[in-house]
Parts: structure tokens; sequence; C-alpha cells
């Protein structure tokens, strides 16, 4: 048992103390730190994992947005259909509504963003179901021909449309699934390379599981613990051509924990740690003279069932080549490989009197996965059932895309609907 003592600063800066421990810990400088001195710079290979419609992928609200893009097992919301639908059935309102709004990378151009509108309704005290719309539009381009001649302007846009269904299987334990019906056309049927373009149809679905205690006591403050997993993006490979190889879609892996503590009647401080791998092959490392002869790694075209599994050990490693063109790959470098290919987010949200939140956290990807390593901030406030929320991102690295970013949300929550319309009568 751990006893802060009577002042609730005090308990306050204590518990956040050890929070920012956890994120140091997990901050390049340690975690990753000894693989890079064990990998040198000059031999660690860049081999990031590309998918199609990665726009799934991006954090649509601004809560988890604030907190390092952390999400899966914090508490329920109107956006629990994109973290982890299971969380649905565990909603303290009747009705959840959420509409999100992201400029999205401004550092490059200032006509794309995503919006993201979603909605939890319960059932009963176990079953509740979700729907959103995700919309990404990707500004105005112009296509032209070989000798640079206009042959027309277009706005490529992709969006999903979900939805869900969450049932508690114990005042404890809740699954859930989702549907998703996902469409990107980028070209509008311009030829692209001789062959007619088409937009990219797939299906996919989520499968997900919640636990939450409400009984987790921390010393003598009352104190909720959660977890959850969300095996998302579960579905069929995407082509834009008739020709073209299909690619697979960000099938993903979340698994993540949150502990919220009630500093007292009226303040609470959540911290909550996410991971994430991308459960998709791995491109592997072919021979210099022969791009058919896999070195190491393993084939990338496969079926989806069989890229999910394989997904967890096909990591090349580090190869290197002798003076006579032989291969060799460094020892134990394919498993710090995979163990690179996870990301980690970790997020703190104060609360007060459940009107205002402040918000941070820091979310870490390998230099040579892709390299988000940013810092996040926001807040949230509450009016009756409103509740505006904003984030804002820090780029650790430079030259970052994703650097400044914004997100604005607003949520509605019902406790019960029919009593609010007809109080307003």
């Amino acid at each position: 048992m751990i006893n802060f003592g009577s002042s609730t600063m005090k308990q306050l800066l204590n518990i956040t103390a050890i929070a920012i421990a956890v994120l140091t810990l997990w901050s390049p400088t340690n975690t990753w730190g000894q693989i890079v001195e064990e990998d040198p710079t000059q031999l660690l290979q860049l081999n990031t994992i590309t998918t199609a419609v990665p726009f799934l992928m991006i954090a649509p609200d601004s809560r988890s947005g604030a907190m390092g893009d952390v999400g899966v097992a914090l508490s329920p919301d109107a956006n629990s259909m994109h973290w982890n639908p299971a969380k649905m059935a565990f909603s303290e309102n009747e009705v959840e509504m959420s509409l999100s709004y992201a400029p999205w990378l401004r550092a490059l151009v200032d006509d794309m963003n995503l919006a993201y509108v979603s909605s939890v309704r319960r059932l009963n005290k176990r079953q509740a179901f979700g729907v959103a719309l995700r919309y990404f539009s990707l500004g105005n381009i112009t296509f032209t021909d070989e000798v640079g001649t206009t042959i027309r302007d277009f706005q490529p846009a992709e969006l999903s449309l979900d939805g869900g269904f969450s049932q508690k299987f114990s005042d404890r334990f809740s699954g859930g699934f989702s549907a998703r019906f996902i469409h990107s056309n980028l070209t509008g049927g311009t030829a692209v390379q001789g062959a007619e373009s088409r937009p990219g149809i797939s299906v996919a679905a989520d499968l997900s599981m919640y636990y939450v205690n409400d009984q987790a006591d921390w010393g003598e403050k009352d104190g909720t613990f959660s977890m959850g997993l969300n095996m998302s993006n579960l579905g069929a490979k995407m082509s834009y051509t008739e020709t073209a190889a299909r690619d697979f879609i960000p099938s993903n892996l979340r698994i993540g924990a949150a502990y919220e503590t009630e500093l007292d009647e009226y303040n609470s401080l959540t911290v909550a740690l996410d991971a994430n791998k991308l459960l998709v092959p791995t491109q592997p490392v072919y021979a210099l003279e022969d791009p058919s002869q896999i070195i190491s790694g393993m084939d990338p075209n496969v079926g989806v069932a069989t890229g999910i599994v394989q997904s967890f050990y096909d990591a090349p490693g580090i190869v290197t080549f002798d003076s006579e063109g032989t291969a060799s790959v460094l020892e134990g470098s394919r498993l710090r490989e995979e163990l690179r290919e996870v990301n980690l987010g970790a997020g703190l949200e104060y609360n007060f009197a459940d009107v205002f939140a402040f918000r941070t956290g820091y979310f870490f990807e390998h230099f040579s996965k892709g390299n988000r390593q940013f810092v996040t901030l926001g807040a949230g406030v509450k009016y009756t059932v409103f509740t505006v929320d904003l984030s804002y991102l820090i780029s650790t690295t430079q030259q970052n895309p994703l650097a400044n970013t914004l997100r604005f949300s607003l949520r509605l929550q019902f406790s019960d609907l029919a009593d609010y319309v007809n109080s307003d009568e």
C-alpha cells in the first residue's frame, strides 16, 4: 500500500513524477539507446512498413491525440469505435457523440484535413453499438502528362464507414467488434502509367477486449485500473488498377493499460500506456545480383491471414555484404528489428471536477521504422452536455511533417436523452 500523505498537491506531484519517470525510461535515449549502440547507424538499415490507406491509423480525436496517441484502455467515450469498440458497453452515458477535425501536414501543404464523426448508443446495461465516419481530404492535385501538359485538376479523398457492437460478459470484462467499409479515390479514374485507375475499395473488421476494475485502490485513494486489446483493420488487400499488385491495409495490434486515481473529491489523474504493432509483412532483403532471391526475411507476397502471423517473425535484420558479395546477417538483429516495429505511446490526464482536463503525452517510433517521435499537449473544457477538446503536437525530430499539428473535438454526452429533451419542453 502506498500513502502520499494528506496534501493533495503532494499526491499530484508524486504521481506525476512517477509517470514522468516512466516516460523517460521509454524515451529513445534509454529504451532504444543500447540497441542503437549495438547496431551502429551506418549499419542500421531503414525498413519502414508501408500500407495502403494509412489514414486509418491517424488518431482522430483530441483527447487521445493530446495523450501521445493512447486510447485502447482509456475510459469510454464517443471515440471508442476507433480505439477499442469493446469499451462501448461500459459507457456511463446513454448517448455520446463526437465531431473531430484536424488540418493535416500543414508543414507541407495547406489543404489536407481529417474529419471524424462518431456516436455510441447504449442499448441496455450490457450492450452498446456505435457508428463512425472518417473522411480524409488530400487537397487539390493537378495531373499532367509526360511533357507537363495539364490533364485535369482533382481532389483525392478517402473515407471509411464503421459500425460496431459491444457486449459485457461480466461486470469487469467486455468484448466488441466492428465492420468497416473503406473507399480510397486517389486518381479520379485518371490513367496511371498507361493503365486505367479506379478507387480502391476494401472491407475490414476490428476485434477487441476490455477489462476494468473500479476497486483498484492505491493507498487510501480510490482507483480504477483498465486494460484493452484491439486488433483493427483485419481485411482484404486493396488495389487501384486491374494490373497492379494488391497492397495490405494497415492491420494493427494495439495493447494498453490505464490507471485513474482520485486524488480527492475534485481532482483525479490518469496514466495510460499503449503499444502498437502493424500486422503486415516486413520487406525482406534481396540478393544484389538476383532481386528475386531473398537473403533474409520472408516473402511479403502472401495472403492476409498468413501476413498477420508472419509479421511477428519476418524482420530481416541487418544484412551486410563482404567484398565478394557474400551476405551475412548480424546475430540478434532480426529480433531487435521486430522489437523496433513496436510503437510506444504514454499519456497523462489531469481532471478537475469533471469540468476541466489537462493532458500531455509522448509517442515513439524507431527512426528505422518511420521516426515519428513527438510530445503532445492538450486541454478539455466541459459545459453541461458539451465538451471541447484541443490538442497540439510538438515534434522532437527535425523536419517532421507532423510538427505543430492541431486537433479540435466537440463531444456531446447525454446521460438520459429522453429526460434531457423533456427538460427543455
